[in-house]
């Protein structure tokens, strides 16, 4: 079998391709088991990934040793060298076009492009300087060191081989222990600069028809940089195609899936074919995009995707080279090889180590969480993988010097990979434990996941359901159900749109006026002055200004063209007089129409310096008629010529407002992304709160953690009002498509829970499907602004008045105004209420002691802390309500942070309207009022159950039941699924065990007695409405039926009829219409 095997590289003969093993067999070829070899290694490798599921490095040792023996064979039997022929046979460059691009873009695809760019400068750096440490300190250990006498040329390929960090398990193992994204997406992106530069390098020594002699060092680097500039372009515009196919709503996702992963292969050949790195331009793809970039779901679905070819691919990477080393002579496999291996262990982490040492002082200026701990565990990251050895091969096809052991470049290659890949990994997940690193743990960061992703599950509420949550009570639900609609509304009328919420009422009033009666103004001002300013002001005399400056850019062009000039000097003079005959008058009119205010505007004086310029030119040119001879007048004359070209600075006019509406719209869209931001962050931070309480076991630590995320959360709140306060029609846009998008979203869901249930057939669901998905579509070109509503609109989000007109035209009649200053106090801790405040615009900050919830002082001592707690409140939040509804003394003080503007019921119109539609207004309150501090304090628990107000009010899912001190209440697990006190305390008849305001009372409760003057209980039943209608121990009804009184007072409005007066006062009465 010698002469089968006696080489693995054969040298060059013409332009025939390098082999990966270029020995010929000496028998004849034919079709051998060699995809049945494949298909056992994947399968082999996947029983060993699933029995050691922590250990990817032993997997890969176990199946290079395997290689390495299946090579032995073949090196001493020709049946079994049949077998890896087609692999000794096929060029190392294909192999590396197989596999590089699935992983490279894999890689690229987990780095977060917002982070990167922020750092990319330390990133590049370190690149750049580990690249050069590379070239000068493991070049030099390669050529002192290594006795199979390489030459320099192999030699400098083998170190920038070797100082190849691998993108893809240089961070694993910190992604699994919490290191900050920041600095893996570091490392990780070094990697990548460093894989990218180092394929180039091997694409200009890999071309047959360049050779490095025949260029200057000037070449060399001006094509590297176009290899690197045309990669980019290349791989940004094929990611445009392919984010183009994943964003497809109506694509299917096994079709979006294989036309990904084929564009990821076309970008790479694409690169490759042109001369350029396939590599650079798959990163550019990557990192172009995010979750965002991909329709709903099917990002996970192309990760898992990823992932799976990725290790299926190191696996058969890593069995292939240990069968092209196996097939090798042992021979060269001596003690030095060994140690050799093991200097250039050593070497490659010291080289890492000094390239952290010598940037740190500048990451350490740049980034302030940058430290010596930070700089030990990156410096362990020199990881190897498989790009090293995918282009391994090459450094004996591109050497001048053949090697008599090419196998020994392999050898070496495939050692440090798997030395660094164990050890180093090792080390630095260890380090940033011992450093104290970790951000989270894995079972937390799980923990956490599987919540936020539960959450997202169950919020696919209808529109009643939002109308209850706090930050949503100021959007436009007008046009939420428009927009949620089959078909679209048209507003045909100023009245149409009015009624429909898209114009205000003022905005409606002044343009019907103005359509009834628009007429001439009569006045005794003088005709001739009133006839110039409707010329001066009206848009032809504006655009008349435009036009003699168009008309006048062929004359300058004739101007500066010297022969033209020469030709028609008579007629260029004569044209120029025109123009600043026209130029005068238009001054004049705005003169005579504007007076002494026609120097307050810029582009006035902008006009009259024109201006003045052509007549200074006009005497100019006269006095060199009179005076040919005088050299220093022509030069002045000649001067004042191309200062003609000043005409064309009005165009500036026509651009600004162009400029300034793109600069309006990136205002707007800066807004919507920070809101969306900080609301997205107040979420979690309510989320991290209840998982911490859930998984603390000490109380100390989660009161502490608690404080903690409850000022970031107050933080982000006072953010919140600060935004909506400055852009209060961005905001309510925002929170409208939002909630459209969730609406949608709820009946998609339904749509396919009707689907599986065989209640739609397939034709019908996917017509219906198609109308949803098209009007989530539509909603790209949702306006980014919606202008807020008018005071009495306000009333409508009022959730207890139910959107019933008998209702609010009952308070609509009694509602004031009141507008308050920057640091005014609304109300104060300890007084008595006046009413209550429905915030229309503005944020006010509220100061109090811990709620009480109605405890006696004596049980409320053994209570929580004495800090002080503080809440921001914004447009659509109610401030007094409780204190309004009990008469006591208000518990906290409010404070305006803005200038406010909010809408006061006063306690005596409250209390009337108690009277007036007893006793359901009154009960709607405390159910309101009970289902927020349900949905506040025990989210989790009622995450299952629908407790959406008016379904409450009107299947009666959940109820409130009153009790005084001494009275009893028994307790039915049967029609009662939860109960929960939610103002003042009880105890337990049985055991005499307290129960305190919030509280769920537990399964084991039977019967309770009231320890308070009032306590207040919600009562949650199974979710039957049938059951739940006929419940005899159901409250009072309180469903949409009006009540004698209601009818009465509505009859007795409608007789009186009278118009509603608003006055601006403090606190002034205010017509609503």
């Amino acid at each position: 079998m010698s002469n089968t095997n006696s080489s693995f590289w054969v040298h060059k003969e013409g332009h025939k391709p390098e082999l990966l093993c270029g020995s010929s067999a000496s028998y004849t070829v034919v079709n051998g088991h060699f995809i049945m070899l494949v298909c056992s290694t994947i399968i082999l490798g996947g029983f060993l990934k699933t029995l050691l599921k922590n250990s990817e490095v032993t997997v890969l040792m176990i199946l290079s040793l395997l290689g390495f023996v299946i090579g032995q064979l073949a090196h001493n039997s020709i049946e079994v060298h049949k077998i890896v022929y087609p692999l000794l046979k096929t060029p190392s460059y294909s192999l590396y076009c197989y596999f590089s691009p699935m992983i490279i873009f894999m890689a690229a695809l987990d780095v977060d492009f917002c982070i990167l760019k922020n750092v990319f400068w330390q990133v590049l750096l370190i690149g750049l300087v580990s690249l050069l440490m590379t070239f000068i300190i493991l070049g030099y250990v390669v050529l002192k060191f290594n006795k199979d006498l390489w030459d320099l040329q192999s030699s400098i390929l083998f170190s920038m081989i070797v100082g190849m960090t691998d993108p893809v398990h240089s961070v694993n193992s910190l992604k699994t222990i919490g290191i900050s994204k920041t600095y893996t997406d570091i490392i990780r992106g070094e990697s990548m600069i460093i894989c990218g530069f180092t394929s180039i390098c091997f694409g200009v020594f890999r071309s047959d028809f360049l050779h490095i002699s025949m260029f200057t060092e000037f070449r060399v680097i001006l094509g590297l940089c176009l290899d690197i500039l045309g990669s980019i372009i290349c791989g940004y515009s094929c990611s445009r195609i392919i984010q183009f196919i994943l964003t497809d709503l109506f694509s299917n996702t096994i079709t979006s899936i294989i036309l990904c992963i084929s564009m990821v292969y076309m970008t790479f050949y694409i690169g490759e074919s042109f001369g350029m790195s396939g590599m650079i331009a798959l990163v550019t793809v990557g990192l172009n995009f995010d979750s965002l970039s991909f329709k709903p779901r099917i990002e996970v679905t192309i990760t898992k995707f990823l992932i799976m070819f990725s290790s299926v691919y190191q696996q058969l990477i890593y069995t292939f080279f240990g069968i092209v080393i196996g097939c090798g002579e042992t021979k060269y496999l001596r003690f030095h090889t060994v140690v050799f291996m093991l200097i250039l262990f050593a070497t490659v982490n010291f080289v890492r180590l000094l390239t952290i040492v010598l940037v740190s002082p500048l990451l350490m200026h740049a980034n302030y969480e940058y430290n010596w701990r930070w700089g030990i565990v990156i410096a362990w990251s020199g990881i190897k993988g498989i790009f090293s050895l995918l282009l391994a091969p090459d450094i004996h096809n591109l050497a001048d010097q053949k090697v008599e052991s090419p196998q020994l470049f392999i050898l070496y290659v495939q050692g440090i990979s798997l030395m660094t890949m164990g050890i180093n990994s090792y080390m630095m997940a260890h380090s940033a434990r011992t450093l104290g690193l970790c951000a989270t743990s894995l079972p937390r960061q799980m923990a956490i996941q599987n919540a936020i992703k539960h959450i997202q599950e169950i919020i696919q509420n209808t529109i009643t359901l939002f109308k209850t949550e706090k930050v949503l009570t100021n959007v436009n639900w007008t046009l939420v159900e428009e927009k949620t609609k089959i078909e679209y509304i048209i507003p045909s009328s100023f009245e149409k749109q009015c009624n429909d919420g898209i114009l205000s009422v003022e905005a409606a009033r002044i343009l019907i006026s103005a359509t009834k009666s628009f007429c001439p103004i009569q006045g005794k001002d003088n005709k001739f002055l009133l006839f110039v300013c409707h010329v001066v002001f009206s848009e032809e005399f504006e655009y008349a200004g435009h036009i003699i400056t168009v008309m006048y850019i062929y004359p300058m062009i004739m101007h500066l063209w010297p022969m033209a000039r020469e030709l028609n000097v008579s007629g260029l003079i004569s044209v120029n007089n025109y123009f600043v005959f026209l130029y005068i008058f238009q001054a004049a009119m705005k003169i005579i129409s504007l007076k002494r205010k026609y120097f307050h505007q810029y582009w006035n004086t902008l006009e009259f310096l024109i201006m003045l310029v052509g007549i200074i030119d006009i005497f100019c040119i006269y006095f060199v008629k009179l005076r040919p001879d005088n050299f220093a007048l022509i030069q002045m004359t000649v001067i004042l010529g191309y200062f003609r070209i000043i005409r064309f600075i009005p165009f500036i006019k026509l651009i600004i407002p162009l400029l300034i509406n793109i600069v309006d719209v990136q205002i707007k869209k800066r807004l919507r992304l920070m809101y969306s931001i900080t609301k997205g962050y107040v979420k979690s931070q309510e989320d991290t709160k209840l998982l911490i309480k859930q998984i603390s076991s000490r109380e100390s630590v989660y009161q502490k953690l608690y404080e903690i995320l409850e000022t970031n959360k107050r933080d982000a709140v006072k953010e919140l009002g600060l935004i909506e306060h400055e852009g209060r029609d961005v905001v309510i846009a925002l929170k409208t498509r939002q909630a459209i998008r969730r609406v949608i979203a709820k009946a998609l869901k339904n749509l396919t829970f009707l689907w599986s249930r065989g209640i739609i057939d397939k034709h019908e669901g996917i017509e219906m499907n198609k109308v949803f998905l098209a009007k989530i579509k539509a909603l790209n070109n949702f306006p980014m602004a919606i202008p807020p509503p008018t005071p009495d609109k306000y009333l409508h989000n009022i959730v207890w008045l139910e959107n019933k007109d008998v209702l609010i035209e009952f308070f609509k009649e009694r509602a004031k105004l009141a507008y308050f200053d920057y640091g005014d106090v609304i109300c104060r801790e300890g007084e008595m209420p006046q009413g209550i405040y429905l915030i229309i615009s503005g944020m006010a900050i509220l100061h109090s002691s811990p709620p009480t919830f109605g405890i006696d002082s004596s049980l409320r001592s053994e209570r929580g802390s004495k800090s002080m707690f503080t809440e921001y409140c914004t447009s659509g939040d109610i401030i007094g309500e409780l204190s309004c509804l009990l008469k006591r003394e208000t518990e906290y003080t409010a404070i305006c942070e803005t200038i406010l503007q909010a809408c006061f019921i006063s306690l005596e119109d409250l209390y009337e309207g108690f009277d007036v539609f007893w006793p359901s207004l009154e009960y709607k309150i405390w159910l309101k009022f009970a289902l927020s501090v349900a949905y506040q304090y025990f989210e989790s628990s009622l995450i299952d159950e629908d407790l959406e107000f008016q379904k409450c009010v009107t299947f009666n899912l959940a109820y409130v039941e009153t009790l005084s001190s001494y009275n009893e209440m028994t307790i039915d697990n049967v029609t009662m699924k939860f109960v929960i006190i939610v103002y003042g305390s009880v105890i337990d008849t049985k055991t005499e065990v307290p129960y305190l305001a919030p509280c769920i009372l537990p399964k084991t409760c039977e019967q309770i007695q009231g320890t308070s003057d009032l306590s207040k209980l919600l009562v949650v039943q199974p979710s039957d409405p049938a059951k739940n209608t006929d419940d005899p121990k159901v409250m009072v009804s309180t469903g949409l039926r009006m009540s004698q009184r209601e009818y009465n007072w509505k009859r007795k409005y409608e007789e009186r009829n009278f118009p509603l007066s608003w006055n601006r006062s403090q606190t002034t009465r205010i017509q609503l219409p």
